[in-house]
């Protein structure tokens, strides 16, 4: 019994505030890693009834960022840096060094650092951080497993820095350093068990599949037990290769994979004597593990694999989910029986061993009926149906605007009488602490409502004023009423709950306490309408109205396991949708409604992903289909390849359009020049992820880079993403720049 990985960012985000600390120059590189070897020793304390204790799975910042480092991958830029100054630059940016582009992984809410490849590249292997703490687990008296991204993963999720370049080249060198650093690995001990995460072989076919054999018997050679582990759909192309190699064992994912449970596929495990780690525990959800439908897998499976070979296992690592439930006091305590984090996954993971093995017997009899009975009170509970939300979306029709975009720009142009290269931001302006604090104190009752509210309005004012004195074209009220985007608006739809202590890691320090929808899902009352009504109040100019879209709701919390997700985003929708009327019938006139995460929920497996396309495409459609033709429709997207999505995207028939560009030039803006996109877009002209100031020479000529992809007449001027994270200090003479830069092109027009 196994699990793939634990959360490193800490019960209380230990590890947040210690690198935020570091980061601020509060405190030094030796306090920074006393926090995270006390987090290690701590996190494998609750693994040590286990097999093994996982080490590498903590990172100061990003695995995939570490292995880059150990393997040499190092961009030139960042050549004259070394130690946590160059492992930071890599994924903060450094003076004007832009930082690596970031991106999601897989389709989770997690973003991994990518690694640039370089035909000038060393690949100087550097194992040190592996070897201390695999020596640090031992000295503790466990049993380790070295978690280790595999090379096929690693290179597919890569860019090559020359556009001319393609990542094949780079295998033949990539594999000896991977080789190299293994082998050092391999003299840590005998027989190292590794265990390689390769969760691109569920995307099928590539063109690394024919090298997947050599490779991995080459590692096996070097005298390591090896097991490679996918996860997150099945991966039935790679599993036939790696079952005729010298491999160990292989990890499979049985709760998001079904069609791992091929009786072919499992016979082969038998042929050739293979372990298998059977994903069963669900490391992606919160759900409590209803125990007896895992026990009927593990029956079927045992009926092919013998019961010896088989290894109960998470389905991928536990670094999606939060850490436990200790701290959880205010949750309803029934839904709270219906929850499982990551300490408790590893119970689940212990007593299903159990049972399996042994059967029931005095010790694990009470917690399996423990486990039976929560899971059947879930399912007859009165708290999860609601009757008119089920019969609402049952009966709902129209989907579609009124009227095409052609003929709905030319009155919204009207109307509106924006400028050409008009300038806006994403939405949300920096979360200071004194915005924190005082939420805080009216959440505990310190502070009354006229309190908050005051103290709300003030922020407002002078977010609206500084846009005002800096000449942005479309202003945006700055969302200081809003802990999160997606946390904001379930806290106002019943369905909903919420964890005290919930966190997740979402990218270095940066966390999220994704909400928890349980039940149907409806909207009481309006959500936003107050807010930006008053923003609009005081400004002569247009004020947005900032809405969180159905799919990204959806995509961003943890989601009932009950009921298809296309049904739970089709409740989304409509409460999303009764939000917009509400709005533009307050005279809000632009309505942006962020679908940040449309792309993070697309499946893996090319042949499921038209399933997805059409009920996600309905559901945002769904939400702005009650807007009228003066009404113009924003959305936003994140860390999105469009390429393969492009129609998609045209689909949604969002009047404007604001994506990320900073960090991968104008590649992503070519696909919608390429399709003939006639839709207005907003290209993102900074990078917010990065501490750094740019220059207004640096924005005029990402600027005119753009005008070289699209005309001026589609184009608007922002930021990549929301400006929450950053600090005011940097916020806003970068958009002073950005004006600046807007004024200077505008005059040579």
């Amino acid at each position: 019994m196994n699990i793939i990985g634990f959360p490193r960012i800490g019960q209380k985000r230990e590890l947040k505030k210690a690198l935020e600390s570091f980061w601020a120059k509060k405190s030094d590189k030796e306090e920074l890693l006393k926090v995270a070897k006390e987090l290690r020793e701590l996190h494998w304390s609750y693994q040590k009834d286990l097999a093994n204790v996982v080490v590498n799975d903590f990172s100061l910042y990003d695995n995939m960022l570490d292995l880059s480092c150990m393997l040499g991958v190092i961009p030139k830029r960042f050549s004259n840096l070394s130690g946590l100054e160059l492992y930071f630059a890599m994924a903060r940016g450094n003076g004007d060094s832009l930082a690596c582009e970031m991106t999601k992984w897989f389709n989770t809410n997690y973003h991994y650092v990518v690694p640039e490849l370089d035909y000038e590249c060393d690949y100087k292997v550097d194992a040190t951080k592996i070897i201390s703490e695999y020596r640090e687990a031992k000295s503790l008296g466990y049993n380790p497993k070295i978690s280790l991204i595999g090379l096929f993963t690693y290179i597919s999720l890569s860019k090559v820095s020359d556009d001319s370049g393609i990542k094949a080249d780079f295998l033949p060198k990539l594999k000896a350093a991977y080789i190299e650093l293994v082998k050092e690995l391999a003299s840590l001990d005998s027989h190292v068990f590794i265990e390689f995460h390769e969760p691109i072989f569920v995307k099928g076919e590539s063109e690394f599949n024919s090298h997947i054999l050599d490779f991995y018997n080459d590692l096996v050679d070097l005298g390591i037990k090896a097991v490679v582990t996918t996860y997150f759909e099945e991966s039935r192309e790679s599993t036939k290769i790696l079952l005729e190699s010298n491999i160990d064992g292989l990890g499979l994912d049985f709760i998001y994979g079904e069609k791992n449970l091929d009786s072919k596929i499992l016979g082969d495990f038998a042929k050739y004597g293979k372990k298998l780690y059977a994903g069963l525990i669900d490391g992606r959800n919160i759900w409590i593990a209803n125990l007896e439908d895992k026990l009927s897998i593990l029956e079927k499976i045992s009926m092919i694999v013998p019961k010896d070979l088989i290894h109960i296992n998470t389905t991928c690592s536990l670094l999606h989910v939060p850490f436990g439930k200790d701290d959880e006091v205010k949750m309803d305590s029934e839904i709270l029986s219906w929850i499982s984090f990551a300490r408790e996954k590893i119970d689940e993971v212990k007593l299903l061993e159990s049972i399996f093995r042994h059967g029931q017997n005095d010790e694990n009899k009470a917690a399996f009926e423990k486990n039976k009975n929560i899971n059947a009170i879930r399912k007859n509970s009165l708290k999860i149906h609601d009757q008119n939300v089920q019969k609402r979306v049952k009966d709902m029709q129209d989907n579609e605007r009124k009227n095409a975009f052609k003929d709905r720009i030319k009155i919204q142009k009207d109307s509106l009488k924006y400028p050409l290269l008009a300038t806006t931001t994403i939405g949300s302006f920096p979360q200071t602490p004194e915005l924190r604090v005082l939420r805080q104190k009216y959440k505990k009752d310190e502070i009354d409502t006229l309190a908050y509210e005051n103290g709300i309005k003030d922020y407002i004012k002078e977010c609206i004023a500084f846009q005002e004195e800096i000449g942005l074209d479309v202003l945006v009220h700055g969302e200081p009423e809003r802990n999160d985007m997606v946390e904001y608006f379930g806290e106002q739809m019943k369905g909903f709950v919420f964890s005290q202590n919930g966190w997740v890691q979402s990218y270095g320090s940066r966390c999220v306490k994704p909400p928890i929808i349980y039940g149907d899902v409806s909207r009481p009352a309006p959500m936003t309408v107050k807010w930006s009504s008053y923003a609009q109040s005081l400004s002569s100019k247009i004020v947005k109205g900032m809405l969180t879209g159905p799919v990204t709701i959806l995509n961003w919390s943890f989601v009932r396991d009950d009921m298809e997700r296309k049904e739970v985003c089709k409740q989304l929708s409509l409460c999303i949708a009764d939000e917009i009327s509400d709005l533009q019938n307050a005279g809000i006139r632009i309505i942006q409604v962020d679908e940040a995460a449309f792309k993070e929920g697309y499946p893996l497996r090319e042949e499921n992903i038209k399933t997805y396309e059409s009920w996600a495409l309905q559901c945002f459609k769904i939400s702005s289909a009650v807007a009228d033709d003066s009404t113009q429709i924003h959305t936003h997207m994140c860390y999105s390849e469009f390429n393969d999505i492009i129609k998609t995207i045209e689909a949604m028939d969002a009047d404007v359009i604001s994506i990320e560009t900073a960090r991968s030039g104008n590649e992503l803006l070519k696909i919608f020049k390429k399709v003939g996109y006639a839709n207005e877009v907003g290209p993102g002209v900074y990078d917010i992820h990065s501490p750094r100031i740019p220059s207004t020479d640096e924005m005029y000529a990402q600027i005119k880079l753009l005008l070289e992809v699209l005309p001026k007449e589609q184009l608007w001027i922002n930021p990549d993403c929301g400006l929450k994270t950053r600090k005011w200090e940097e916020v806003k003479p970068s958009l002073k720049n950005m004006v600046e830069a807007v004024r200077r092109v505008r005059e040579e027009m």
